[in-house]
Formats: C-alpha cells, structure tokens, sequence
C-alpha cells in the first residue's frame, strides 16, 4: 500500500480509493491527530461495509489475546475492527531519549500518569525488566548510556522510581519479538471481515514492521514539527486553526481574528485542549454569533506549563504575595509539588548557567546591555563557543530577557537556592509536613533571601 500525510488522508478515502480495502492500518505521531485519522477512516470504513469497533488499550494490551482475535472469524456480520491505541510494538533504543523526554515533561506538568506510562514504555522498549530493585536513579551513568543509548539525565530521578514502583505486579508484556510475532500473522492471512487500527505516537521507522506496514497496509503520519523555529511554528498553528475552524464550523459560530491569537497564546499547542476550549467559547456566547477577544479572557485560563512559568517568574521578581497565590492555584489544579519544584530547580539552573557564561572575559557581559548588542554580537559570539547550544536555542529577545534577569544574581546565592530546594525535597519526601506548607515556607525563604549582587559587574 503506502504511507500518506493526515493533510492528504481526506483524499485517500474517497470511494473506490485502494485505501478502504486495506486491513492494517497504522497511525503515528501527535496523539490526538492520530486519534482523529483513525475516527475518520473507521467511520468511512463502517459506512461501505458496517460492522462493530473492538477497542483495546495499548497500555493494558494481551498481544497474544489481540492476535488470536484477529484471526478468528466473527459471528458478528460485517467488518470488525480491532482498534488498538498507544500501541508499545515500535518502540526501540532509537527513540528512548524521545520517550524520556516525554516522560519527564508530563511529570514536570503533574500528569503523573502519562508520565508513568511513557517511562514504562522506555523500559520496556529496551528489554529492562522491572522488578523490586529497580531503580533508575542508582544506574550507573556508564551502564545508562549502554542500556538506554543516551546520557544519563542529571536531575534527581526518584519520581522515576516512584512512578516505576507503582507499576509492580501489573502486565508488563516486553515488546521484544512482539514486532515478528505481528508479521507472521498478517503473512499468515487473516479473515477478510477483520480490519488492525494500531496508533502510536513515537515509532522507530527502521522497525521491519513499521517497513512491512507500509508495504502491505496503510500507513497515516500524523506527526508534527517539534521545536520553536518559525517553520514548526508555522505548522503548528496551520493545525491549530483547522482544527478551530472545524469544531466553530460544527457549531456555527465565527471568532474575531484578534481574538484567535490571544486564544493560541493561552492554549498553545495542545490539540486536544483547542477542541475543548473552542467548544467551551462556542456554548459560552449563547445566541451570538461571533466570539470576541473579551470572551477568551473571560474563559480561556492559561495552561499549567504558563502556570508554572509565572511562579518562577514571580520569584525572580521577589513577588512574595504573587509567588504563594500561584501556588495555591497549581496545588489546587492537582499539580504534584515534585512538579513544582522540579520546574523551580530547571529555571535555578538555567539562571546559574547564564551566570556564569557571564563572568567569562569572553565574549564580554556588559551591565546595561541593550537587546539589540545582545542580538547581533553577544549572543552570537556565545553561540559560536558551541557550549550549552540547547539553552540558547529560542527567540534571542526572550534570550535577552533571561541573560537580564541572571546578571541580577550571584552565583553562590543561586546555589544557595538549589540547597534550600533539595532540603525541601526531601522534606516533602521524607516528612508527614503537608506539601503546600514546605513549599510555602521555601518560596518565602528564597525571595526573603534573594541571591541579589552587592554590586553589579
């Protein structure tokens, strides 16, 4: 058969299209968007030929019992789809890292069980069996790099370890072999009636199944460009509007176009979170035709990760009263308070680190720099030492804002900082004190006793 775009799939499936008589179907990449293909095609599927959808969930899936079903014949008329979801068949050491990082950003926005289920799908991808000892902070870094293929993260991994011990005594079906065991059974042939729907958000597209898939199925790309470059912003907010477009298209309403941009920056992207916030705006304005820029004020809140960033924000800026208001409301929002600090230690380091690119002789800090300078000679002079290159990445004015705020503190002070951050930790790990108490206490402490300089440089 073939892989296709999702952009091009509407296409694929008019009728007569070789498309509908595929039986395997794989759908990869962001997960709603593939959530969406998969709907489209199932209902254009059902529509020529009936039938019933058979679901299973990927996370919880008897690969064997999946397999069996799709050989056997139904009693039931029409075709039968067996449509399983978060599918952990792909997954390889090539994309670990991408897993890893998944993992730890679903933790660091207190989804602890996305989280849970991205680092189970790590292990697993990589053959490590989970047991009672296992504990991924106490892997050597050596042994790290040669079981996982990537540098051992240096942050504190305990909410690993948790999240990994409670998965214990669960199915922990391995995917090695699983991938072969696939290809067989499709070669052996299954029953016309039966139709596979596999979704996936990471593939390794080596996989000699994914190879197979695309030979002998059909194969949807739903995937995005990752990053903040202007080309994968671009097509970010391309998907973003047509799936607003689509869901006001259904409700017959319109938005101003001041209106979408201020709805975007709030919501970001996040598809899911578009569709409901969307329909929440469209039912909002009762009668009213059009939405309005006041209207996403008044009902559109900022996601957790702007949460999260307005609390480090107001810290920097020693805003005691702010900073203990905020974290009132991510507590309440069900943020775990590892999250939180986790994302404190993230700007405490990243502001440690600017520091102390600063106090080089070269390229040269200047208090008082405008971002202009900053723009077209510092920053390029920094980037051209082709140190901690991730960290520069970005918008060279939001760059500018973060070097600012940095030359402020003192690199024994933002240190300081980290230490009261790791006793809290532990406090909150260790002690029967409630989470908001030790994290209220930390935040006055810190903006008590802000790492200011004596004098700048």
């Amino acid at each position: 058969m073939t892989l296709i775009k999702r952009a091009e799939l509407q296409a694929a499936l008019q009728e007569g299209s070789p498309t509908l008589n595929s039986q395997l179907f794989l759908f990869f990449g962001e997960r709603y968007l593939c959530k969406e293909a998969a709907d489209l095609v199932q209902e254009k599927l059902l529509e020529v030929g009936h039938g019933a959808v058979h679901a299973i969930d990927g996370d919880h899936e008897d690969a064997g019992r999946t397999l069996s079903r799709l050989m056997s014949y139904s009693l039931l008329p029409g075709r039968q789809l067996l449509r399983v979801s978060d599918s952990r068949i792909f997954h390889s050491k090539t994309v670990v890292e991408e897993i890893w990082g998944k993992a730890a950003q679903a933790f660091q926005s207190g989804n602890s069980g996305s989280a849970r289920n991205h680092l189970l799908s790590m292990v697993q991808a990589v053959g490590l069996e989970i047991e009672g000892t296992t504990s991924l902070s106490e892997i050597p870094s050596p042994e790290w790099q040669k079981i996982f293929a990537f540098a051992k993260p240096t942050d504190n991994l305990q909410w690993a370890d948790h999240l990994l011990g409670e998965t214990q005594g669960k199915s922990q079906a391995a995917s090695v072999n699983l991938a072969e065991r696939y290809i067989q059974t499709f070669e052996k042939g299954i029953p016309a009636q039966n139709i596979l729907f596999l979704t996936a958000e990471t593939v390794d597209k080596r996989q000699r199944l994914f190879t197979y898939l695309k030979k002998n199925g059909t194969v949807v790309d739903c995937s995005v460009a990752g990053g903040s470059g202007a080309a994968a912003q671009t097509e970010q907010k391309e998907i973003l509007r047509e799936m607003m477009q689509k869901t006001l298209t259904e409700l017959q309403k319109k938005i101003e176009p001041r209106a979408v941009e201020m709805f975007f920056e709030r919501v970001g992207f996040h598809p899911v979170a578009v569709v409901v916030e969307t329909e929440k705006l469209a039912h909002s304005i009762g009668d009213r035709a059009t939405i309005t820029a006041s209207d996403v004020e008044e009902m559109v809140s900022r996601n957790r990760e702007d949460a999260l960033y307005e609390l480090t924000d107001a810290l920097g800026k020693r805003q005691a009263d702010r900073a203990l208001t905020i974290l009132s409301h991510l507590l309440e929002q069900g943020i775990h308070a590892l999250a939180i600090l986790s994302t404190i230690r993230n700007y405490l380091k990243k502001q440690l680190i600017f520091r102390s690119l600063q106090m080089r002789d070269f390229p040269l800090w200047r208090s008082g720099m405008n971002a202009r300078d900053f723009q077209n000679t510092y920053l390029p002079a920094l980037k051209a030492e082709e140190e901690w290159g991730e960290l520069l990445q970005g918008h060279p004015y939001a760059l500018f804002m973060s070097f600012s705020k940095a030359s402020e503190y003192s690199c024994s002070g933002l240190k300081r900082w980290l230490a009261m951050l790791l006793d809290a930790e532990f406090r909150l790990k260790g002690s029967p004190l409630p989470p908001r108490l030790v994290i209220e206490e930390l935040l006055l402490a810190m903006v008590k006793g802000a790492p200011k300089l004596p004098s700048r440089r």
